[in-house]
């Protein structure tokens, strides 16, 4: 992750502020407020802003004037029923703001969860940075036989080195072209003093989906579950992956209550069908179902085994 100078004054201006309020803050999440915890190779997550705490999902849920009831045992219970039981809307009474730097390529992965307000850093108004995404060797893997949007033993030798060349030939490659279609460069110079450069708007379209943009992401708690549910999971991509898990950390920070009981609820659960639950209930009652007796597909099938361990 390159910080320069100057980024690296502004965080420390930025976390060396501290303000008196009557909101609800939360210690741990404070000592990390605005500090950009590296992700990849040149990417970050920091916290910006956030609203709300354990408590305020309590407080929405039973409409109170003040945080709730004084023993965190009996809001915990409260949290863990409303998860269990999907009742969603208190959790969207907390919100969270990060900037984030992240490859375009997986920018365009997360903008598919939509229920988030986003604004990116603008090529059409400024000049990208010469940074992009390259891959440690450990994760250049071949295309999976059996998945088409998964991956496969990891790349060796030569052929890993040639990959490896090849990617970060292209990117310079890119980025020297769209410095010369622009005719300026990062810090500001002239190219050709002679020759009029191309706008930015239309240079930007030379960079490859490896480059770094930025943007803020505000989102509410509910809808954030939903997102890292999805792309903590083991089988996201890796380069998503990594972000939603160091952001499930600075969750754990925030909503320690929460966070728990997405974890029991959510990652840690499963949801079975009503063919998967009569087959559980024949099972319990000694019954021996098999997959041609079960009124499932194959691949429901094989699922509901591996889900109960016998697959």
């Amino acid at each position: 992750m390159a910080l320069d100078d100057t980024a690296r004054a502004e965080l420390a201006a930025q976390r060396a502020e501290t303000y008196s309020t009557r909101r609800a803050t939360v210690p741990a999440l404070e000592d990390v407020l605005y500090q950009a915890l590296p992700v990849l190779d040149h990417g970050f997550v920091r916290v910006i802003d956030y609203m709300g705490d354990d408590a305020a999902i309590v407080q929405a849920a039973r409409v109170s004037y003040g945080k709730g009831t004084k023993k965190t045992r009996e809001d915990e219970g409260l949290i863990r029923y409303l998860m269990r039981h999907r009742h969603t809307t208190p959790f969207e009474m907390c919100e969270i703001k990060f900037h984030i730097k992240l490859p375009i390529f997986v920018a365009r992965q997360w903008i598919r969860h939509r229920m988030a307000n986003v604004n990116e850093y603008s090529a059409r108004y400024s000049i990208m940075d010469r940074e992009f995404y390259i891959p440690a060797p450990d994760q250049l893997a071949a295309q999976s036989t059996h998945n088409r949007q998964g991956r496969g033993d990891v790349l060796q030798g030569a052929e890993a080195a040639r990959v490896l060349e090849l990617l970060r030939d292209d990117s310079i490659r890119a980025y020297d072209h769209y410095e010369e279609m622009l005719n300026e460069r990062q810090d500001g110079g002239v190219i050709d003093a002679e020759r009029t450069g191309l706008a930015r708007e239309l240079a930007r379209m030379n960079l490859p989906l490896n480059f770094y943009t930025q943007w803020y992401w505000k989102i509410d708690l509910h809808n954030l579950f939903h997102f890292l549910n999805v792309r903590a999971d083991s089988h996201a991509q890796y380069e998503i992956r990594v972000y939603a898990e160091l952001m499930l950390d600075l969750i754990q920070k925030w909503v320690p209550l929460a966070f728990g009981a997405f974890r029991d609820y959510r990652m840690g659960g499963v949801e079975l069908s009503a063919q998967g639950i009569a087959v559980v209930k024949r099972m319990l009652a000694g019954e021996s179902v098999t997959e041609a007796n079960s009124t499932m597909s194959a691949r429901e099938w094989r699922e509901l085994m591996t889900t109960l361990g016998r697959g």
